[in-house]
């Protein structure tokens, strides 16, 4: 008889606690490697596009020694959100 590895003087509620303690401990792991799906790439994302906004708003590509070119980089694009907010404004109280 091939041994399936179950003692013949095991109690089955042993074998289940046994089983049991196991998927406990496969849960935690993944609890622990594992992520959300979707929560955690979404949140991510959404960071690093705050990011790039951020740092496109804040003029950091512009040359760190021209302190007139990093405000003006700065304000011009300041206004084309402002501008950009007044047009969608105009276009949901035309068109809606």
């Amino acid at each position: 008889m091939a041994d399936d590895g179950k003692s013949p003087t095991e109690r089955p509620v042993d074998r289940q606690e046994k089983i049991a303690e196991e998927a406990r401990r496969d849960l935690e792991r993944i609890g622990e490697q594992g992520e959300v799906v979707g929560t955690s790439a979404m949140a991510r994302a959404a960071r690093a596009s705050l990011e790039r906004a951020g740092n496109h708003l804040g003029a950091a590509d512009a040359p760190a020694d021209d302190p007139i070119e990093i405000w003006g980089t700065r304000i011009g694009r300041g206004l084309g959100v402002v501008f950009f907010i007044g047009l969608l404004v105009y276009m949901a109280v035309t068109y809606l």
